[in-house]
């Protein structure tokens, strides 16, 4: 039996935990990945942070596989889509409080 990934468990904890504590989760994104829809124009050093909190997303789903939302950048709407395995880190916007994870080979 293969052993299924921790990591989308921990950004699922993270992010409920930090919700409940009045903190802004983020997540820092290795956009290189396969599978990464972010915009474009945001992207620095191959990296962009997204802000994941309920106030800043729509229809946020961090399933095992994807962390996908809604978001508006420029006044428009975009969808967002990361594969859990290119998100670095999450983190809390206000004091730096979270996780990071390994980076897993493409």
């Amino acid at each position: 039996m293969a052993t299924v990934s921790v990591a989308p468990y921990l950004i699922r904890a993270y992010h409920q935990w930090m919700e409940d504590s009045g903190l802004t989760p983020h997540i820092l994104v290795d956009c290189s990945k396969a599978g990464v829809v972010v915009p474009n124009p945001y992207i620095q050093q191959g990296k962009i942070v997204l802000n994941i909190a309920s106030e800043a997303t729509s229809a946020l789903v961090i399933s095992n596989e994807t962390v996908s939302f809604k978001a508006r950048f420029d006044g428009k709407t975009q969808t967002i889509t990361v594969p859990t395995s290119a998100i670095l880190t999450i983190y809390a916007g206000e004091n730096g409080e979270g996780i990071f994870f390994e980076v897993e080979a493409q």
